[in-house]
């Protein structure tokens, strides 16, 4: 299959895409559930500002749509299964402390870390995941699977470094308020 392809709706393929995305979503609501079920930590706005009724509605829709087109329904279950795992290394203590405190606390750390050093653990971590990612695309010789993969963690690393600079910008600015 050419990346390029879409898929026919009802399709063995368009399911099997579907399923595969409702499966990785599923897994990125779930975790998010058990983590924050409040959605207190929850980093990205959008996702807050809907809610729990909002985000299942816009995913369903989502879902739906990218399964029509192979590749990016590949990236996005590959990036929402790996913001699940990472939102599983951590649930069990945010759920543990509770989401205000896990907050506060996590917060206080940010702010009394060196950032230069944050900085630099964060960009370091998800430069080594996006070289995995770029790696996987250049040896894909264009194949569909491997090729959406390394994109999707390409998406994750991109997406990590983006809403970790903004919670971090968050915490750091109401530290000067």
């Amino acid at each position: 299959m050419i990346a390029e392809e879409m898929v026919r709706p009802g399709s063995r393929e368009y399911c099997l895409l579907a399923g595969i995305l409702v499966f990785a979503r599923g897994m990125d609501f779930l975790s998010t559930w058990i983590a924050t079920p409040n959605l207190v930590l929850e980093a990205n706005p959008l996702a807050r500002k809907l809610g729990w009724r909002g985000g299942l509605a816009l995913n369903v829709v989502l879902c739906a749509g990218f399964a029509l087109w192979p590749l990016p329904a590949i990236v996005v279950a590959t990036t929402s299964v790996l913001v699940a795992a990472r939102n599983f290394q951590s649930a069990w203590l945010m759920r543990s402390l509770g989401e205000e405190s896990y907050r506060s606390w996590m917060a206080d750390h940010v702010r009394n870390a060196s950032l230069s050093l944050y900085l630099f653990c964060l960009l370091t971590q998800t430069l080594l995941l996006a070289g995995v990612g770029a790696v996987l695309m250049v040896f894909s010789e264009l194949n569909l699977v491997p090729l959406a993969v390394g994109m999707g963690i390409v998406a994750y690393a991109i997406a990590v470094t983006f809403y970790t600079l903004l919670s971090v910008w968050r915490i750091r600015r109401a530290r000067r308020s």
